[in-house]
């Protein structure tokens, strides 16, 4: 059976390095200087094999320097307060989350909250060296899964806040990953995507928001009747292909529960003969895509990248756009003012199977390794508090996962809001492959011109040699 692995594709970000990170690297040069002073012999003459006279004192000075980068780490916190490494790795949200740990620490004198936003590969680093962040506030994704289904996160089902989290949001992040018996992540926000649209340009051809795929087509064919760009496509960025149009393609067809379900089971055995398939069952939505892909976008949609997909927007360059929320802060940059809106891909011909795409954009964890267990649970407890969550995820468009979570209120997002509070979502398929099959580059290939029927079979062979090595 195959373990559930999520996977986010990537969006671009600015590197960042918190000062913590950077004592931590510090400490890591200076202890393999000294092991490699160790294993080496202190830089023995090699061509005489004589020792070396300076070893001795070389290896002294490494030890000082140990010495001295430890004692540094260890009087961080000042006050004689305990100090609570928090993992934070949502850079965009840096500024809001860094005002919630500043009221924390003047809250109370006992815990000095320090927040660390060097992301994933620095966390992950943690683990290994058995020192990660106390709490964990991040992207839960093919990582996150890791450290669940090895249970190396605490279980949080006795807090307050998880057991405010709704239940179809609860197995949205058991889908993802779990530890039996435990829960091991709470999430903390929920993206919702779907078709980004300029509501200016629909109401200048007196265009209603479509809600089959029909109707999509009509809409589509009207606006480049009247030279309008439908959708603008940013194919050179293969993750934007990925997350918008194979996992709306897909996401807007198929029952993707139950076929996640169908696939873990046939593991590797998944093929021509397999109960599902993605040759088999992705087929159709694929084709549909390409229509889409070829016909209705932009001329040099292969050329394009996600920056320029943002920039057209802005300038009324195209009626719709296949994009996340996150795109709405870089849109706004270039004009505040752009009336922009969104609704669920339709891709078959029955109102009802419209949904909408999410995934967990954040989830509080617990290291099992950590050794302030009851400090990182009160602020956790802190950060699940209504006035806190709901103002973070209105401050990013998010959709908050909780029962008494309030409605999330911008407009621009409005169109989404019935179908997540209906609980009629997904988590697309390229969340849900594990990372070792490049589904970015996959589903590139396709809008790129390669047969869709080869692609998918290429998806079942790459799911059915990983699960034979799990």
């Amino acid at each position: 059976m195959m373990p559930r692995i999520f996977y986010r594709p990537q969006r671009p970000d600015r590197a960042m390095a918190s000062q913590e990170a950077g004592h931590e690297t510090l400490f890591s040069r200076a202890w393999f200087a000294l092991r490699g002073q160790i294993q080496r012999g202190g830089g023995a003459d090699r061509s005489s094999r004589r020792p070396n006279a300076g070893r001795g004192k070389r290896v002294m000075a490494a030890l000082a320097a140990v010495a001295m980068i430890g004692a540094g780490l260890a009087g961080c916190s000042s006050g004689g307060r305990t100090k609570l490494v928090f993992a934070f790795n949502k850079r965009e949200a840096v500024p809001f989350m860094q005002q919630v740990v500043d009221d924390y620490n003047k809250s109370q004198d006992k815990v000095n909250v320090v927040m660390d936003t060097s992301g994933l590969n620095s966390t992950a680093a943690g683990f290994v060296r058995g020192a990660p962040a106390d709490l964990l506030l991040a992207n839960f994704n093919n990582q996150a899964a890791r450290y669940v289904n090895q249970c190396a996160v605490t279980d949080l089902s006795d807090t307050d806040a998880a057991k405010r989290v709704r239940p179809d949001v609860k197995a949205l992040v058991d889908g993802v990953g779990k530890c039996p018996g435990r829960t091991s992540a709470v999430p903390y926000s929920i993206m919702a995507a779907g078709v980004i649209y300029n509501k200016d340009i629909f109401a200048k051809y007196n265009l209603q928001v479509p809600k089959t795929y029909d109707q999509l087509l009509s809409v589509s064919k009207t606006l480049k009747s009247n030279g309008v760009t439908p959708f603008f496509g940013t194919f050179y960025d293969g993750w934007t292909v990925s997350q918008g149009w194979f996992d709306y393609a897909a996401g807007g067809s198929l029952d993707l529960k139950s076929f996640f379900q169908s696939i873990e089971k046939d593991g590797a055995n998944v093929g021509p003969n397999s109960s599902v398939s993605y040759e088999k069952d992705f087929l159709e939505p694929m084709n549909k895509m390409m229509t889409l892909a070829k016909d209705y976008t932009n001329t040099d949609a292969n050329s394009k990248i996600y920056g320029d997909g943002n920039t057209a927007m802005a300038n009324g360059k195209a009626a719709m756009y296949l994009q996340g929320p996150w795109a709405f802060s870089e849109i706004s940059k270039t004009n505040p003012k752009a009336n922009l809106g969104t609704f669920p891909l339709p891709m078959t011909d029955n109102p009802k199977d419209l949904k909408t795409a999410v995934n967990v954009d954040l989830g509080a964890m617990i290291p099992e390794q950590s050794k302030h267990q009851a400090e990182a649970r009160d602020f956790m407890n802190y950060l699940f508090q209504p006035k806190i969550i709901n103002a973070y995820n209105a401050s990013q468009l998010g959709f908050g996962p909780l029962k008494d979570s309030a409605p999330e209120t911008d407009p621009r997002v409005a169109g989404l809001r019935p179908y997540y509070e209906k609980g009629k979502i997904y988590a697309g398929p390229s969340y849900v492959i594990p990372q070792a099959i490049p589904i970015p580059q996959l589903a590139q290939s396709i809008v790129l011109g390669a047969d869709p029927k080869d692609v998918l079979s290429t998806i079942d062979a790459d799911w059915a040699r990983f699960a034979r090595r799990q």
